[in-house]
């Protein structure tokens, strides 16, 4: 065992204060300091939160008992700072996208085997009870074989109705409006559909996709608008085929559902960590919480126990499950789950959802990564 893995942020924004939140549930991660380019914002922050702020990367690597960076910068920022992090012998959890392209994700990952070190990247949600509760019902056969997937991840129209532009953290930190418009939803959300679908049946195949700019003005002024609807069909092995929706212009769905032979699977909002798995068997005899075995009961049939300290009081997320793991994995000496390689494959699949037509709408894919183990059920 190693002791405690001294953090430091980098990127003091939105995001972050749900990181710290979090944190408070997980002492084998302290996180000792943090960085931002804003000196404003990093001052904000670090009082807030009353940890260590840092002149700068360099300064703080001066610091040798910093061993993890948790990289929560703009996406266009991920790869040069997660490769000065590498380049340093840090290990590395990266928000996503893990790059904006796959050559830069692949560098990254190349990098950080050369420096025998740790990189993974978010979602995490991968590590929460629904989803693994709905990977247990898979490997249980429960609705016999997979023929479809039906995954959405629509935002709701957040603006320019909802002036989101407005939103603040704990901190004080508005949410950077123009930098998600100008990356793109399905770089900034595809992911936590993807992981899942990658876990549970493994490296894509090919990938058919559309994409397109429903709304251009949201209200605000940027550089580029990206794509704010995209959907495709994703082939993996076994047949299965696998229909991925995101955007921010329908109404709020963040649904999965699983159809096989004999039923289908559903997590209706899998953004909430706590959210059960449904299961409706055929021929219909009505819809049931699935509950397998080895989770405990609470309160009523099928709502499985489940404490985890949430992100914030409406956000019922554990943003530093990811970092435990990858913590937990460098203790044991074990693969992380989040691993480099999927975190390349991941955007290998969103660059072709969200720009299609650089690969001529199809794509044979080109990345694998190891079998992704998961996490004890019994």
């Amino acid at each position: 065992m190693c002791d405690n893995m001294n953090t430091l942020i980098i990127g003091c924004g939105y995001t972050a204060d749900f990181y710290m939140n979090n944190a408070k549930a997980h002492p084998s991660i302290p996180i000792v300091g943090a960085y931002d380019t804003s000196q404003d914002r990093l001052r904000a922050f670090c009082n807030y939160h009353k940890i260590r702020a840092f002149k700068s990367i360099r300064d703080a690597f001066t610091n040798d008992s910093l061993r993890l960076v948790l990289n929560l910068t703009p996406p266009q920022s991920h790869y040069s700072v997660t490769k000065q992090c590498l380049d340093s012998g840090r290990h590395v959890y990266s928000e996503k996208p893990l790059a904006m392209n796959i050559n830069e994700a692949k560098e990254l990952a190349d990098i950080a085997k050369s420096k025998n070190v740790r990189l993974a990247c978010a979602p995490c949600s991968l590590l929460s009870n629904p989803a693994q509760t709905l990977w247990k019902a898979i490997a249980n056969n429960a609705i016999g074989k997979i023929r479809l997937v039906y995954a959405n991840y629509d935002g709701g129209m957040i603006a320019p109705n909802k002036k989101p532009w407005l939103w603040k953290s704990a901190s004080g930190a508005f949410w950077p409006a123009d930098n998600e418009f100008e990356t793109g939803c399905t770089y900034e959300h595809a992911g936590y559909v993807l992981t899942w679908l990658a876990a549970f049946f493994g490296p894509a195949k090919v990938i058919t996709a559309f994409s397109s700019c429903q709304i251009p003005d949201k209200g605000i002024t940027v550089n580029t608008m990206a794509p704010d609807f995209s959907v495709g069909c994703i082939e993996y092995d076994n047949g299965i085929v696998a229909r991925v929706t995101c955007g921010i212009v329908a109404p709020e769905e963040k649904s999965l559902l699983i159809f096989g032979d004999k039923g289908v699977l559903s997590v209706k909002q899998l953004r909430n960590e706590s959210e059960p798995v449904f299961i409706r068997k055929y021929p219909h005899t009505g819809i049931l919480r699935y509950l397998p075995r080895g989770f405990s009961n609470k309160r009523r049939a099928g709502v499985f126990k489940d404490h985890f300290r949430h992100a914030a009081p409406w956000k019922a997320v554990d943003f530093m499950r990811g970092p435990a793991d990858m913590v937990a994995a460098i203790q044991e000496d074990r693969p992380h789950r989040l691993c480099a390689e999927l975190g390349v494959h991941i955007v290998e699949l969103m660059e072709v959802l969200q720009y299609p037509q650089r690969f001529g709408y199809r794509k044979k894919l080109t990345t694998t990564f190891p079998a992704i183990e998961p996490l004890p059920w019994d």
